[in-house]
């Protein structure tokens, strides 16, 4: 059956292409109407051999292939959407490829359909429906951790009916009850300026007023960092509600100057109890660290994780550990660590987000020279945007404050002595990631880091700033 025939077999039906941007055809600001009503040519096959060549502008043509996909004919909607011209009206082209997606998602096949998805984000990364549908998608493959990203960031559009915010939540549930597995890696290298933390300052003056000399302090060293993120997690399902979850992780990096490497080891374990709106992690937990490829310390203790969604755009989770640290060569800094972390995220729409932290943790130590207090606060903005691009910024600060002063030496009245100072810093952290989906390569997208901390400390040979630039791949969810 050719095209035409078709068209007598469906033209008495209304036209309804089901989830339709139409709407955003006629709403669409830069709607090029000469693009929209210029006649293309669609040539269909016929048993004759001869080729029969349909006249319709783009907007008809793929309203007739939405009429055709809702009545089952895949083939001949699939024909008109894939020989028609591409067009300069973007919603046009979108709406061509979200009938080609939703052809391939109804047929089962979910690459393509996620493929053709992921390509109109790229571009228009505010449609709420494109999202929405990638979600249902990625649930279908059983992929629950991309899925979640997806609805989540879904569920801040705006104009969202109520039954389909009913059905975002549901599938929310869905997808939290069915995360049971993941694994991550992250791979870059990232030059550093001052990777020893160093201040590299000069005291000057008079030693007791005796003799005039200099002391000189460490100075700052350049080095490169090859690092690395793998880990994962598995949980075994219980019941509805209750999991035992696991996960592991390995971070090291790699330094051209090898008396800097980091390598450290982490694994948890424990309960885990999921309901509608979050969940809750009681786990044991376990570390080991290698510095300059010695080992360092290694740590034990118990964490309390947990996350809710006060509404479709707020969410938020409390962070509890209590550590004991046992250190190979440094026996005087063995102590316990007490943390509690918090962090809110809200969504300001489908595409832009705001996260908000804060901690207070304790260190105790043999020696009350290396027990502090340390308080923490950050504000990070991220915004999806046109192009693939994907923007991040946070400014954090934190607060150190030590329980015991340390012999320091200091120059006062270009005098050169030592004294008895109790540390006070603070430390300032200002980082930009930027990254592009359109570069995806393996499924991994390159991402650009850049960062700098300057710490203040009333013990001016502790002050020190630095610059690092990091290049990695990442996971694109």
């Amino acid at each position: 059956m050719g095209i035409e025939s078709v068209i007598a077999d469906v033209s008495h039906k209304p036209l309804v292409v089901e989830s339709s941007y139409m709407d955003y055809v006629k709403t669409e600001k830069n709607n090029k109407k000469n693009d929209v009503k210029k006649p293309i040519k669609i040539e269909s096959e016929q048993k004759s051999d001869t080729n029969k060549t349909l006249t319709m502008s783009a907007l008809d043509a793929v309203k007739l292939a939405g009429r055709l996909m809702d009545a089952g004919d895949y083939e001949h909607a699939t024909q008109i959407l894939t020989m028609m011209p591409q067009t300069n009206n973007l919603p046009v082209e979108i709406e061509r490829w979200y009938l080609l997606a939703q052809m391939a998602q109804r047929r089962g096949d979910y690459d393509t359909a996620i493929k053709i998805y992921r390509k109109i984000l790229d571009d228009q990364p505010d449609l709420v429906k494109i999202r929405y549908e990638l979600a249902l998608c990625y649930m279908a493959k059983k992929q629950w951790y991309r899925a979640d990203y997806h609805l989540r960031l879904a569920m801040a559009g705006t104009d969202i009916p109520p039954n389909v915010k009913q059905a975002m939540m549901y599938y929310r549930w869905v997808a939290r009850q069915n995360k049971n597995w993941n694994v991550w890696f992250n791979f870059g290298a990232a030059p550093d300026n001052n990777v020893n933390q160093a201040s590299g300052e000069r005291i000057c003056g008079t030693w007791y007023g005796w003799f005039n000399g200099c002391t000189d302090t460490t100075e700052p060293e350049r080095a490169v960092g090859y690092n690395m993120t793998l880990g994962g997690n598995y949980e075994f399902r219980l019941s509805n509600h209750w999991r035992w979850k696991n996960d592991a992780n390995i971070y090291t990096n790699i330094y051209d100057k090898h008396k800097y490497d980091d390598l450290y080891l982490s694994a948890s374990t424990g309960p885990r109890y999921v309901w509608e709106r979050g969940d809750v992690w009681l786990a044991a937990v376990g570390a080991r660290r290698w510095y300059g490829r010695d080992r360092y310390n290694w740590s034990a203790g118990l964490k309390l994780d947990t996350n809710y969604d006060f509404t479709r755009k707020l969410s938020g989770g409390i962070t509890l550990r209590v550590l004991d640290n046992k250190y190979d060569e440094y026996d005087y800094i063995n102590g316990q660590t007490y943390s509690s972390n918090a962090r809110v995220s809200y969504s300001l729409d489908a595409t832009k987000y705001i996260i908000l932290r804060g901690g207070v943790d304790r260190d105790t130590a043999k020696s009350d020279v290396y027990a502090n207090w340390r308080y923490s606060t950050g504000i990070g903005f991220g915004a999806v945007l046109p192009w693939g691009f994907h923007v991040y910024l946070e400014p954090s600060l934190t607060w150190t404050n030590y329980d015991a002063p340390r012999l320091v030496v200091v120059s006062r009245d270009n005098i050169i002595q030592w004294d008895r100072i109790t540390e006070r810093d603070l430390l300032q952290r200002y980082a930009v990631s930027l990254s592009n989906n359109k570069f995806d390569v393996w499924g991994f997208v390159p991402t650009l880091t850049v960062s700098y901390m300057h710490r203040d400390s009333n013990i001016p040979t502790r002050d020190y700033s630095k610059t690092t630039i990091e290049f990695s791949f990442q996971q694109r969810f």
